[in-house]
């Protein structure tokens, strides 16, 4: 039998089920769903349901127990088929909402918070991802005079992060080249790879910057090493210890595996930076490709800039997360963050605490 051609009997009864196991971590038997729910059938029918659910691969029979827990086809099939929309509380959309009043230079530092206050919200634990880029694109430079003979170049790459490096420079340099150099780069290398920095376009920067022609070579040294280095992703941890309170990580074998892969940030960073699409992802236990999350489920929301992925927030939990919560927190947390940046963008250079780096990120 087809997952569609499930009767509505069924879908109650594993509604029933998969919402009282998420609840209480406990087995599901028949006695429960007669006293706990209003179904106009009997006893011995819902066994039988039961049984069909079992043979139909949406429940599973713990050895130990009389009662039913659901399988991860179950909980697939309750996720994609039977899932009610969780209203958010005013205080859940508050916390939310406070976190677009958060003033920060980079989005590895928006990520981090929002990272935490997944956690917070859903009592599982919380992760952000930057995805895995192949190379990195500019899009915004900044010059500024540290003395005579020395520069700072800030670069803030498309994904949100702030490079910086200090430059000598002979022939010197002052607060008006530096000015005119700056523009000069905004104008003609913002969104460009490397390998569009033509010789035309090398000219054309020289004849831009005049007298100051000099400036160029060192500068775009500096912006071809950046652009060409191939940025592995970063991975945001928060809350790890919440997941100690579900009885599916008691075991210090599955967690020190599951703990080994958070750390080691591959997986997680691999799973998004290969899926681009706009939407809420929930991965059901061996739906990975990657064993670590064989017992755990994860969902998680690309942070979208100009249409382009630059992040995304998540959270890991058991096989029996309140999908319904996790869903309306993710996506409410990730279409906010995406807003802000498409509306406001990342703290740009100039403001207050932009370009206090002091050092090559």
């Amino acid at each position: 039998m087809e997952n569609k051609g499930l009767s509505e009997r069924k879908k109650q009864i594993l509604k029933a089920i998969v919402e009282a196991h998420i609840s209480g971590g406990e087995p599901v038997g028949s006695k429960y769903i007669v006293e706990n729910k209003q179904l106009t059938c009997s006893s011995a029918t819902i066994r039988n349901e039961m049984s069909e659910l079992e043979e139909l691969g949406f429940l599973e029979k713990p050895h130990t127990s009389s009662g039913r827990v659901p399988s991860e086809q179950g909980y697939r099939f309750y996720v994609d088929s039977l899932l009610q929309h969780y209203a958010m509380t005013a205080s859940e959309v508050a916390q939310i909402n406070q976190i677009l009043k958060v003033k920060m230079s980079e989005l590895d530092g928006i990520l981090e918070k929002a990272s935490k206050l997944a956690s917070n919200l859903t009592n599982y634990t919380g992760f952000a991802v930057r995805p895995r880029r192949a190379a990195v694109t500019i899009s915004k430079f900044e010059a500024i005079e540290i003395d005579e003979e020395n520069l700072l170049l800030v670069m803030i790459t498309q994904g949100g992060s702030v490079k910086t490096n200090r430059l000598r420079v002979e022939g010197g340099c002052n607060r008006e080249s530096l000015g005119l150099l700056t523009q000069v780069l905004n104008e003609n290398l913002v969104g460009l790879g490397s390998e569009e920095i033509t010789l035309p376009i090398l000219v054309k920067l020289e004849n831009e910057m005049g007298d100051n022609a000099h400036l160029i070579n060192p500068v775009l040294k500096v912006i071809y090493d950046t652009m060409n280095e191939t940025d592995d992703g970063d991975l945001r941890i928060s809350g790890l210890n919440r997941l100690l309170q579900y009885p599916e990580f008691s075991d210090s074998e599955s967690f020190g595996k599951l703990l080994g892969a958070l750390e080691s940030k591959e997986d997680l960073v691999n799973l998004v930076s290969a899926n681009e699409t706009d939407d809420v992802n929930v991965i059901i236990g061996s739906e990975s490709e990657y064993k670590m999350m064989g017992n755990s489920s994860v969902i998680y929301k690309p942070i979208k800039k100009n249409g382009r992925t630059v992040g995304a927030i998540g959270v890991i939990g058991p096989l029996r997360m309140d999908y319904a919560k996790v869903l309306a927190t993710i996506e409410e947390l990730g279409d906010n963050i995406s807003d802000m940046l498409g509306e406001n963008g990342v703290k740009q250079i100039g403001d207050k605490n932009a370009g206090k780096q002091d050092g090559t990120e």
